[in-house]
């Protein structure tokens, strides 16, 4: 099981406004703090975490922050609705478009992914994979 995952960023200001931008709908909250931003899915009380946790940080070694070529981080949405609006409202928060929202023909029939840029350079995509809706074919 994946704990959490980390990117780098080295405007975390640049990286909040990005990532709330579409995290917070998705059910993450963010808590600050001195070492950057930490995204979590809440907790009811008795229960275990909900993994994994998101982090965005400067990079411990105080090295300019990069992203790493062909690593990609997948947030899964409801709808592909949804991931239209949070594809568009990145967007607005300073993401640069990869990928517009869509069916791709390699995967499933029901996979709908948009891919982004955060200010960074990080790769993100937001998916649905929804059983309810309409695949690529109907």
């Amino acid at each position: 099981m994946i704990a959490y995952v980390t990117v780098g960023a080295d405007d975390i200001t640049r990286a909040k406004q990005f990532y709330s931008a579409f995290l917070p709908t998705l059910g993450y909250g963010l808590s600050e703090g001195p070492e950057g931003l930490s995204y979590a899915l809440p907790v009811e009380p008795g229960q275990s975490p909900a993994l994994p946790d998101f982090y965005v940080k400067p990079p411990f070694d105080g090295e300019a922050a990069s992203a790493g070529n062909g690593a990609m981080v997948a947030f899964e949405a409801r709808s592909q609705k949804q991931v239209r609006a949070l594809h568009a409202a990145a967007l607005a928060a300073g993401g640069s478009d990869e990928g517009p929202p869509g069916f791709r023909d390699t995967y499933g029939p029901r996979f709908f992914v948009g891919y982004l840029r955060d200010p960074q350079g990080n790769k993100i995509a937001l998916f649905s994979s929804n059983p309810n809706e309409p695949g690529r074919d109907g």
